[in-house]
């Protein structure tokens, strides 16, 4: 008996000595915090974030493609030097050429025509010389200058840089949809393991008061049987349950660090860091009405505009399928003013004007089957996007509605806790006062006393699961029925507006 104490007393001390440690340099956490430094930590939210603005970027440059681009181009010096045959003088001839150009241009897409306009200046000098037996060697040098706007139109098809743009939009968004609901799952993980590191918590408090119950009751018996008013076996068996009692509470012990080091992972601290919980988890009664949350859930769902985003992506495979060896055109007008002379000064004297206009046309002829296979595929991915809508949107009624039910069976589950735990204290109560009595043997009172650590630990999960699915009905409704807020995203809110 006297080893069994000793160990007791080694046991908790350590217990006491490992806590005080502790608490001098751990960390106190509460749900919004561990949530904070996860959103900071979680490797997933860093990709998430990442891919978000890379499509960001991607959109960025894809409306820089549709503003004015100035080029210019330099060819500041070309010489050459050639010794050819002349067939038809059956003679030698040295050519010695050397030129000088520039060019700046200005082109600017037409978004809602899908055409191309284009303001181009080019300025050069030539100068050639040839030399040959027998014949004048004349020296040409030249100063040119053309100015040239030109327009080009695509014309029998759809308008490729909207389809274009849009896509790069969708992209974006679709990030963005990504990136918020990472935010939310990331809100459900640690939310999960910080209801559990609390569980465990009242898991050790109980085990811990059920000890101290048990060390009561073994003083109360050890007294008893020294005063001959209880028998020796009462007292062994009082220690059988102060070990039972001392292994359970180091049980968990055990089972809330192992919690602790699953919500740091989770969280992203480090493995070594201490924390201290706080929360006061309060279970106050919140009415759904089933239409509203079904409402929230179809209006906000970032899952359904992932849906639509992929029906319209649909439909532009559809459009470019149709372009399959389509019939189509350019249209092609330009007016130019063309200058030249030997002289730089006399360069604009008499310049020419040079008007253009062209029309091409793709009539394809015969093709296999492959225009029309390709829009059948489209077709077929596009009805299945639909099909992915329609589903998705059942889907997320059928777990509304799943959810309001077993919130209302929690909300019960909870009232019948509460009182049942009410039962239990009062029951161990008047058998703790009928063992002091010597009415009732330790083993019984042992019963008792497990009972109402069960009946304690059965409200404690019935309120965790109760605001867990409470969390679970803010994820699929993006709103928060205990604030009465909507948690839509910003971008969301001013995209409808």
């Amino acid at each position: 008996m006297n080893h069994i104490k000793k160990i007791r007393n080694l046991f908790f001390l350590t217990i006491m000595l490992a806590q005080t440690t502790s608490l001098l340099a751990q960390e106190v956490l509460d749900i919004k915090k561990a949530l904070d430094i996860a959103m900071l930590n979680s490797p997933t939210i860093q990709q998430t974030e990442l891919s978000l603005i890379k499509s960001q970027e991607k959109l960025n440059a894809q409306r820089a493609r549709l503003k004015s681009q100035f080029s210019l181009i330099l060819n500041p010096f070309e010489y050459q030097k050639s010794n050819s045959f002349d067939n038809r003088t059956s003679e030698w001839y040295k050519n010695e050429s050397a030129s000088s150009a520039g060019s700046f241009a200005i082109n600017q897409r037409i978004l809602p025509t899908d055409g191309t306009i284009s303001l181009r200046n080019t300025f050069n000098y030539n100068y050639n010389k040839s030399e040959s037996l027998g014949a004048l060697n004349p020296i040409s040098r030249t100063w040119n200058n053309r100015l040239n706007l030109e327009l080009t139109q695509p014309i029998f098809t759809y308008n490729k840089t909207k389809v274009q743009l849009e896509s790069v939009k969708l992209s974006y968004e679709y990030a963005l949809l990504r990136y918020q609901l990472q935010k939310l799952s990331l809100e459900r993980e640690v939310t999960q393991g910080f209801y559990t590191v609390y569980s465990r918590q009242m898991r050790f408090d109980i085990a811990n008061e059920e000890f101290k119950n048990n060390q009561e009751s073994h003083e109360i018996i050890k007294n008893k049987v020294e005063g001959g008013l209880l028998a020796l076996e009462e007292l062994y068996q009082s220690e059988v349950n102060m070990a039972t009692s001392e292994s359970s509470l180091y049980n968990a012990e055990l089972s809330l660090q192992d919690a602790m080091d699953q919500l740091k992972v989770i969280v992203g601290l480090p493995i070594n860091e201490e924390f201290e919980l706080i929360t006061l988890i309060k279970v106050d009664s919140v009415n759904v009405d089933l239409d509203v949350a079904i409402e929230h859930a179809l209006a906000n769902r970032m899952e359904l505009r992932q849906r639509e985003i992929d029906i319209e992506n649909s439909m532009f495979s559809l459009l470019d399928a149709k372009t399959v060896n389509e019939f189509g055109g350019t249209v092609t007008a330009s007016f130019g003013v063309t200058s030249n002379n030997e002289e730089l000064g006399l360069l604009f004297e008499h310049p020419t004007n040079t008007p253009a206009i062209g029309l091409t046309l793709n009539i394809p002829i015969f093709d296999w089957g492959e225009r029309k296979s390709e829009i059948k595929a489209a077709e077929a991915d596009l009805k299945s996007s639909e099909i992915d809508l329609e589903v998705e949107k059942v889907d997320i009624q059928v777990n509304v509605r799943s959810i309001i039910r077993s919130l209302q069976n929690l909300k019960n589950q909870i009232i019948i806790q509460e009182k049942t735990v009410e039962n239990a204290e009062l029951t161990y109560e008047i058998n703790l006062e009928r063992y002091r009595n010597g009415d009732l043997t330790s083993l019984d009172l042992g019963i008792y006393q497990n009972q109402l650590s069960d009946r304690k630990m059965s409200l404690t999960n019935a309120i965790i699961d109760y605001k867990l699915e409470l969390l679970n009905l803010k994820i699929q409704t993006l709103y928060d029925f205990e604030n009465q807020i909507s948690i839509v995203p910003e971008a969301w809110v001013e995209k409808d507006k």
